[in-house]
C-alpha cells in the first residue's frame, strides 16, 4: 500500500485536502493530510518559538508513524520548506517526495530569501513585529500568494475563513539541508494558471540553470495542471489522479538537447563586424562620420551567473547588433543581473547605466535612442513606458514577457508593462509575436495588447507565423528572416522620424 503524506501551503491546514484525501482513499491509499503546529484547530499552540524547525518535527513524528512500505510525501508551496527538512532527516522512509507548485528550495533558504519584492518582504517582517505572526490575506489579497483561477467562490470564502495566521519563524529560518535526501526519487506538479508550465521549466532547465538542473535527471517526472495555484480545490479529481501516477513514477522527463537553441546561428546573414568592449556594453559602431542614433539590446532571463558564454556573446545579440550597425545605427548588446526572479531591481539598475554610458558616448546621438527587450528582460520596460524621456524614440519587445508570472510573486512590483503603457503617451511601441511561444508570456502579450487598446497606446504588432520562443536561431525560415528585418525596419524608422 502507499502511504500519502499531504502537506498544506501557507495559512493553511489539513482541511484543504478534504476532497483530495477522499479521492486517494477511494483508490485504496492511506491518506495523512497534515496540519502543522499552529496553522489549524491548533493554531494557539504557535508561540514565538514556532519555526521552521518545528515543523519539520511534526512531519518526522508522523512519518516515524507511518507503517506502510511506500510513503510519498507531497508538499504544496511554503509546505515544500519542511517537507524537504523531513526527508533530508527521514531519506530510508520516504520513495518519493511530489512538489505541488511549489519552489526548489536549496540549503541555507528560507521563505524570506525566496520573495522576489523586498517590499511584499519588508511588509511581512513588519506585521509580525509584535505578535510573532504574519495575518493571512484579505479575500482581494489572496491571488497574491498564488492564481486563484478555477477555485469556486465558496471554497475561497472557506480558504480565507479557515486561513491560521503564520508564524514569522517558519518563513526566516532558513532550510538546513545535509544532502541526505538528494536520491529521493521526485516528481513536479505545475499549475499553469500560475505562470508556470512544462515548457517554460525545460527552457530555463536548458539554460543551464544550477536551481533547475537536477529537473534534467531522467528520474524527474513532471505534470501539468490547467488550473491556479489551490488545484486541491479548484479540482481535485485532477489532482488525485495526477499524484496517484506521480507515486507510480509516471510524468514527462525534461531532455537537454545537443545543442542548446541559443548557441545556434542567427537567422540573418548579417557582415561581421567587431565590438567595442566598454564594462558591460558592447558597441557595434556603423560606418559613418558623425553621431548616429543607437538600438540598446536587452536580454531577458533569469540567466545563472555562472553560465558561459554570456548572453551578449550568444549569437542572436551578436547578430542584432551587427545588424543594426549595418543600417547606421549604433547596435548595443549588454548584460545586465538577472539571475532569478528576485533581480528585477538591479537588473533595473544595470540597464538604467548602460543606457546612461551609451547616451554620453561621442558616437551616439544622445537624442535618439530605442530600447529593444527579449523575453523576460521585457518587465524591465515598465521603467521606460512610465516615464518616457524625450530622447527614448521607441521602445521594442520580443517574444517578450510583458506580466510578471503568478507565481513570481512581482504583482505588487512597479514591473508591470502593461500597468505603465497609461503613462507611456505616444512613445512608439514595436511587439513582435511568435505563434508557438511559452503560453504563459503569450497570454501576457494579449494583457499587454488589451491594456495598450484601452489607453490608446501606440503599438506595432509583428507576427512571426510558425516562430518559437528565441526563432532567431530556432527559426531559420523566410518568415522568421521578414520578421527581424521588419522589426529592425521599424525601430530605426522612429529613431530617424
Amino acid at each position: 500500500m502507499t502511504a500519502f503524506v499531504l502537506v498544506p501551503g501557507s495559512y493553511t491546514g489539513g482541511w484543504i485536502w478534504q476532497e483530495v484525501a477522499a479521492r486517494l482513499r477511494e483508490s485504496g491509499a492511506e491518506v495523512h493530510p497534515v496540519t502543522l503546529t499552529g496553522m489549524g484547530e491548533g493554531r494557539d499552540l504557535a508561540g514565538p518559538d514556532t519555526d521552521l524547525d518545528t515543523h519539520i518535527e511534526d512531519l518526522v513524528r508522523l512519518i516515524d508513524q507511518v507503517d506502510a512500505p511506500e510513503l510519498v510525501i507531497v508538499g504544496h508551496d511554503y509546505g515544500i520548506h519542511p517537507v524537504l527538512g523531513a526527508a533530508d532527516r527521514r531519506p530510508e522512509r520516504i520513495s518519493r517526495i511530489v512538489y505541488l507548485d511549489a519552489g526548489l528550495v536549496l540549503d541555507g533558504e528560507s521563505v524570506l530569501d525566496l520573495l522576489p519584492d523586498p517590499a511584499v518582504r519588508d511588509r511581512l517582517l513588519r506585521q509580525a513585529e509584535d505578535s510573532g505572526l504574519i495575518s493571512p490575506p484579505s479575500l482581494d489579497d489572496w491571488p497574491s500568494l498564488g492564481s486563484t483561477a478555477g477555485v469556486p467562490a465558496d471554497s475561497l470564502a472557506r480558504l480565507v475563513e479557515l486561513a491560521a495566521p503564520q508564524p514569522l519563524g517558519t518563513f526566516s529560518r532558513p532550510l538546513r539541508l545535509s544532502g541526505a535526501a538528494s536520491g529521493i526519487p521526485t516528481s513536479g506538479i505545475l499549475c499553469t494558471a500560475n505562470g508556470l508550465s512544462i515548457a517554460m521549466v525545460e527552457t530555463v532547465a536548458r539554460m543551464g540553470e544550477p536551481r533547475f538542473k537536477p529537473l534534467l535527471d531522467p528520474g524527474v517526472g513532471i505534470f501539468e495542471l490547467a488550473t491556479g495555484h489551490w488545484p486541491m480545490l479548484s479540482c481535485p479529481d485532477e489532482l488525485a489522479e495526477v499524484l496517484l501516477r506521480a507515486a507510480a513514477g509516471e510524468g514527462h522527463r525534461l531532455s537537454a538537447p545537443e545543442q542548446p537553441a541559443l548557441h545556434r546561428p542567427f537567422v540573418l546573414d548579417v557582415p561581421e563586424r567587431g565590438r567595442e568592449r566598454v564594462g558591460h556594453v558592447d558597441l557595434y559602431l556603423p560606418d559613418a562620420d558623425g553621431p548616429r542614433p543607437a538600438v540598446v539590446f536587452v536580454h531577458g532571463g533569469p540567466v545563472p551567473p555562472g553560465m558561459r558564454p554570456r548572453p551578449r556573446e550568444w549569437p542572436a545579440f551578436v547578430g542584432y547588433g551587427r545588424y543594426a550597425a549595418s543600417l547606421g545605427a549604433v547596435g548595443v548588446t549588454m548584460e545586465h543581473r538577472l539571475h532569478d526572479t528576485r533581480s528585477y531591481e538591479q537588473s533595473a539598475e544595470d540597464v538604467a547605466a548602460a543606457v546612461e554610458l551609451v547616451r554620453a558616448d561621442p558616437r551616439v546621438d544622445g537624442e535618439r535612442v530605442a530600447l529593444w527587450f527579449f523575453s523576460g528582460g521585457a518587465l524591465l520596460s515598465a521603467d521606460w513606458l512610465a516615464t518616457p524621456p524625450p530622447w527614448l524614440r521607441c521602445v521594442a519587445a520580443t517574444y517578450a514577457m510583458l506580466a510578471p508570472m503568478p507565481a513570481w510573486g512581482l504583482g505588487e512590483s512597479r514591473f508591470r508593462p502593461a500597468a505603465a503603457l497609461r503613462s507611456a503617451g505616444r512613445l512608439p511601441i514595436v511587439l513582435t509575436r511568435v505563434e508557438l511561444d511559452i503560453p504563459e508570456i503569450a497570454a501576457s502579450g494579449e494583457e499587454f495588447l488589451a491594456a495598450a487598446e484601452d489607453c490608446g497606446a501606440d503599438v506595432e504588432v509583428i507576427d512571426v507565423p510558425l516562430g518559437h520562443h528565441g526563432f532567431e536561431t530556432l527559426d531559420h525560415t523566410d518568415e522568421a528572416r521578414a520578421a527581424v528585418e521588419h522589426a529592425m525596419r521599424s525601430v530605426l524608422g522612429h529613431l530617424r522620424g
